[in-house]
């Protein structure tokens, strides 16, 4: 094929006027297989919400409900200097942040290194040593020839755990390409503690945390408004803060009801069950070939992992299909390759602005080597329209739930992710979505509906894993100075060695 002609500005209108009936109509099935109307929403909300409410229960759920042990959001008072530790797949981030007297504010030194492939499937201690290694650099760096007391430490460990104290964390699973033998099922802190020490680095570790967490403090501590943190990103999770009384699995601790905590959701596992999600054959076919069939139903339909395997699974399938005429007599074997396309293929064809689709045509082409005729490219441009659509609406699903269950008329919610912040009208679909399951017909104070008149308005996040998790250690800091050990296993060893230890303390513990 030659080329598609000069580019033009941004005019779609009356395009699909010389698209043939067959892809006309293949267009027509996707559109009804992926599109969820407004009834559909609310049905899976109220479902959201039942099986939110279940995850808190003492038989538990498929939403795992995880408390995390933060106990309140920050004030905007608090002060001093913490550490923050992010390990990610790809890069180990190490932040110093300071807390100043002024409400809201902070400052933040930080320092990226590279997690090399190898430690992925090496060993525990070498994966302990060099984070260790990392930190003590970061310290030397920063503060050489200075003799410090113990900075306290909030680490990002954004792998399934499962906690029972704010200090420690039992490894489910490992993700994110990590295979180390001899973690999962085991307490990550005290390895960490001890590559820690054998160094002698000034550093107590005071709270380890969930990426999602993080941003539900970050984003509150620079805004009241905000009630829930999410990551919209290559996977999808939520946080909130729940009443103590609201959490039957906790009756046997004794807390304050009105005691507010942190739930890390962990709502990917949402309708693992297959009760109402509006799944199709491409969605079963990627739940069978995952590697964990029937677990994350809600994240493989939203997430930026599935989001590129989705679209390309389609047009093999249209490719296949006799009665279709798509990339037909071209060689699609670079189409059939598994998880080949990630969500950034599918965001630059929805960002293409040229009437012609030449960008979408330049990348099948360079890509895929594939060649598409006008029709085709057409098909391809509505089918990620739908995906992405399908995608946000059903996101909105879930801060609709939580929404609903605390009686929040109004707020705001902190989101961070690759999908959020880079997938092309994701934040306007989602908030049309909320805006159908909840019933808004004016926006606050009677004002149009829109960006700033929402009730509900989903926003940009602080930064979680840093900030976030500073914030955190901090919390839980006063916490304890003032007495409150509730999900502390060893407060006086948390003091030790800070500024915050009291001169002859004595021995303390308990809830």
């Amino acid at each position: 094929m030659v080329g598609l002609g000069p580019k033009r500005k941004p005019s779609r209108r009356g395009s699909m006027a010389d698209v043939p009936h067959d892809i006309k109509q293949e267009i027509k099935r996707l559109e009804e297989l992926f599109t969820v109307d407004t009834a559909k929403l609310k049905g899976i909300t109220e479902h959201f919400i039942s099986e939110l409410a279940k995850g808190l229960s003492k038989e538990g759920g498929s939403i795992p409900m995880n408390p995390t042990w933060c106990m309140g959001f920050p004030t905007g008072h608090e002060t001093g200097t913490f550490l923050a530790l992010d390990m990610g797949g790809t890069n180990l981030r190490v932040c110093e942040i300071r807390l100043p007297e002024e409400v809201g504010e902070f400052d933040i030194i930080q320092s990226k290194y590279h997690m090399p492939e190898e430690l992925k499937t090496g060993t525990a201690d070498e994966l302990w040593g060099y984070i260790a290694d990392c930190l003590q650099q970061f310290i030397e760096y920063h503060h050489e020839g200075e003799r410090l007391d113990k900075l306290p430490l909030g680490f990002t460990f954004s792998y399934p755990a499962t906690q029972e104290y704010i200090d420690h964390g039992i490894l489910q699973r490992w993700t994110k390409g990590f295979d180390i033998d001899g973690v999962e099922g085991k307490d990550v802190v005290p390895p960490f503690q001890a590559a820690v020490a054998e160094r002698n680095i000034p550093i107590r570790l005071t709270a380890l945390i969930n990426d999602t967490t993080g941003t539900l403090i970050a984003s509150s501590y620079t805004d009241s408004e905000m009630k829930i943190g999410c990551i919209f990103g290559t996977g999808c999770n939520a946080a909130y803060m729940e009443e103590c009384g609201q959490i039957p699995k906790l009756e046997h601790m004794k807390l304050d009801p009105k005691q507010p905590i942190a739930i890390n959701c962990e709502w990917g596992a949402f309708d693992n069950e297959h009760q109402v999600l509006p799944r199709t054959q491409y969605d079963i076919i990627i739940d069978k070939d995952s590697p964990r069939p029937g677990q994350q139903s809600f994240e493989k339909m939203i997430a930026g992992l599935y989001l590129g395997e989705l679209f390309r699974l389609v047009l093999v399938d249209l490719n296949e299909n006799p009665n279709v005429k798509i990339f037909h007599g071209q060689d699609i074997a670079a189409l059939k390759k598994p998880y080949s396309l990630d969500a950034s293929f599918l965001s630059d064809i929805e960002n293409d602005p040229y009437e012609n689709l030449q960008e979408t045509y330049d990348r099948f082409k360079t890509h895929l080597k594939i060649e598409c005729a006008r029709p085709e490219l057409e098909l391809i441009r509505r089918l990620c329209e739908l995906i992405g659509t399908r995608a946000a609406r059903l996101s909105a699903c879930g801060v609709a739930a939580i929404c609903k269950k605390k009686g929040y008329e109004t707020a705001h919610v902190g989101a961070d992710g690759s999908v959020f912040n880079k997938y092309p009208h994701f934040k306007q679909r989602g908030a049309a979505a909320l805006a159908e399951i909840l019933d808004w017909t004016v926006g606050r104070d009677g004002k149009p509906l829109g960006r700033g008149h929402d009730p509900v308005e989903i926003l940009p996040a602080e930064d979680g894993s840093g900030v976030g998790a500073a914030l955190i250690a901090a919390l839980t800091l006063k916490r304890v100075q003032e007495g409150s050990y509730a999900g502390i296993r060893d407060p006086q060893a948390m003091l030790k060695g800070t500024k915050a230890e009291k001169p002859g303390s004595k021995e303390v513990g308990g809830k």
